[in-house]
Parts: C-alpha cells; sequence; structure tokens
C-alpha cells in the first residue's frame, strides 16, 4: 500500500463477490430448453463417459471461461480435460472422483492457457471480461458486472480460488484438491485476492 493510501474494508466487497458469482451459478444452472433433456439413467446401470460429457460439460466450460476469459479457449481447456479423463476412466471409483478429476483438469489447463500468453507476451488484461454469454451479462446488475471485471485482473492462483470457492461452490478441501495447494492457502489466497477486488472496485468507482 502507498504511502496516504487508505485501508479497503473487504467485508462488503466479498458478499458482493459473492453473490455475483453464486448469481451467475444460477443463470448458468438453469437447462437450455433449446437442449432435449436426457432419458433417465436406469437405476444400477453403469455410469459412461458420455453420461459424464451430457452432464458436466457446459458447468466446466462456465468454469473455464470465467479462468481464461475466451470461450473458445474454455472449450479447448474442457475438451482437453476429457480426453484426460477417458485415458484414466479405468482408474476412477465413481462419479465424485471422476468429476474431481475434471474440475483438476480444468484449473490446470486454464493455468497453461495463461502461462503460454505470458511467454508469448500476447495476453493483456481486457478492461472488460468478455467471459459470459450477453444473456448473463444482462441478467446482472452493474455492480456484479464490475466484480466479473474485477476477477479478470486478479493473478490466475487468486482468481481460481474465488472462482471455485464462490461460482463452483466447492468446498475448502475441494479447492485444495482442484487447485493442488493446501487448505490453509485456499484461506490465505482467498483473503488476498478479496482485498485485490476490493481495492480495483473502490479505485474504479472513485473511492466510493
Amino acid at each position: 500500500m502507498g504511502a496516504g493510501a487508505h485501508p479497503v474494508d473487504t467485508g462488503g466487497y466479498e458478499s458482493t463477490v459473492e453473490r455475483t458469482l453464486s448469481r451467475l451459478r444460477r443463470i448458468d444452472s438453469r437447462p437450455d430448453p433449446a437442449v432435449a433433456a436426457p432419458p433417465p439413467q436406469a437405476p444400477g446401470s453403469p455410469l459412461t463417459l458420455a453420461d459424464l460429457y451430457r452432464d458436466h460439460r457446459m458447468r466446466l466450460v462456465r468454469l473455464a471461461v470465467l479462468l481464461v476469459d475466451e470461450p473458445a479457449t474454455a472449450e479447448d481447456v474442457v475438451q482437453e480435460a476429457f480426453a484426460g479423463l477417458h485415458r484414466h476412466w479405468a482408474g476412477l471409483r465413481d462419479e465424485a472422483a471422476a468429476v474431481g478429476y475434471l474440475r483438476t483438469a480444468v484449473v490446470n489447463g486454464s493455468r497453461s492457457v495463461l502461462r503460454r500468453r505470458r511467454t508469448a507476451r500476447e495476453y493483456v488484461a481486457p478492461h472488460q471480461v468478455n467471459a459470459r454469454s450477453a444473456e448473463s451479462l444482462a441478467m446482472l446488475s452493474a455492480e456484479h458486472q464490475a466484480v466479473v471485471d474485477a476477477l479478470a485482473t486478479l493473478p490466475p492462483r487468486q482468481r481460481e480460488v474465488l472462482v471455485l470457492r464462490y461460482y463452483g461452490g466447492l468446498s475448502e478441501a475441494e479447492i485444495a484438491e482442484a487447485a493442488g495447494i493446501t487448505r490453509g492457502t485456499v484461506k490465505s489466497t482467498a483473503s488476498r485476492a478479496l482485498d485485490a477486488v476490493a481495492r480495483v472496485m473502490a479505485e474504479r468507482s472513485g473511492g466510493r
């Protein structure tokens, strides 16, 4: 913090981040009326890779979009995650293990994308995130859209933790597993990320 800078109270911003990403999760979880509902799965029938792809692909794409900003890149990250799941299918115990594998693969794939951008010196954080669909953004208030913009300015790990926590709805233990960090690191990273979001939003609102 520079000389003369005033501390920013992150409490209100934390609730705004939580409300914003929870709202996006609810919007994105609505069934697409253009897609026919899948037939009910027979009791006791084995879970297939096609079942997981149908049930979880779009949710994972939306998660990846919040991490890498670009829908096309997010699609590629998720496709690669499912390709890896196919290669490891025999070693997974159940649906929970498979979904955990996919989440971790999406986080790691998103990190790789961001590393390549930095290495190539091609990536500049956008002034306005193009990550969300027009429909999703239209259903958010200006304050909530400002949160999505502020998330784009965070370092990758900080953004991962907030997105997994508030958009993904994951527990600390699940975030730690997906991000490959300890639960203590999850807590400290979330705190730093919320502080950073608060400062960005305060600066952009002129300190109001």
